[in-house]
């Protein structure tokens, strides 16, 4: 019984070599054929073309508002506890800032392509002068919703310069961080306080 196992063993041993054998290199599929999946982190945010409606750019920054002021509702709780570093929760609360003026921009940009367009219908008589006022009276607002957006976007970017400026000096005399960092920030703040043209 075992002479017979042994000899079955033997013969698809020699069946499994002898086909193996005939197999070419050029039909086994080469590793580098093989697309890598794509991941996440590569795929970026922003449209490919800017051709996308205003409406639907207000929409997406809308929703990205919404998840940044999530992420930044919670995250001082997270340094408390010592999940999170300071500067992400300072970051965090840096990103509702910049997009709460992104946001603010995108309207007052659609505001004014519908003035533009109020006007080219009152114009046209299609559209009354109290539809343009109301139009303009609408600008006004969003034009010092958005000056208010950016001046806030400004102080705040300042401040975290600040910050990131004296953090990289004590990690510096910790001797954790190297002068190019100090630099670097001392750089970024120096740009930030010139006046802008």
């Amino acid at each position: 019984m075992t002479r017979i196992f042994a000899l079955l063993v033997t013969v698809m041993a020699i069946a499994m070599a002898a086909l193996s054998a005939d197999e070419s290199p050029g039909e086994q599929p080469d590793s580098f054929d093989i697309e890598p999946p794509i991941l996440k982190e590569n795929l970026s945010e922003e449209p490919l073309l800017s051709t996308a409606a205003p409406d639907s750019d207000l929409g997406r920054l809308e929703k990205q508002l919404e998840r940044a002021k999530k992420n930044a509702a919670g995250a001082e709780h997270l340094w408390k506890i010592g999940v999170l570093a300071k500067v992400e929760v300072e970051q965090r609360a840096l990103k509702v800032v910049r997009l709460e003026s992104d946001l603010a921009n995108a309207q007052l940009a659609r505001a004014k392509n519908d003035l533009a367009a109020q006007e080219s219908q009152v114009a046209a008589s299609e559209s009354t002068k109290d539809e343009l006022e109301a139009a303009k009276a609408t600008m006004a607002q969003l034009t010092e919703a958005a000056q208010a957006a950016t001046a806030k976007r400004e102080h705040a970017e300042l401040d975290a310069a600040e910050a990131n400026l004296r953090r990289q000096q004590k990690l510096l005399a910790l001797g954790s961080a190297h002068k190019s960092d100090v630099n670097r920030a001392q750089e970024k703040l120096a740009e930030l306080k010139s006046p802008k043209n």
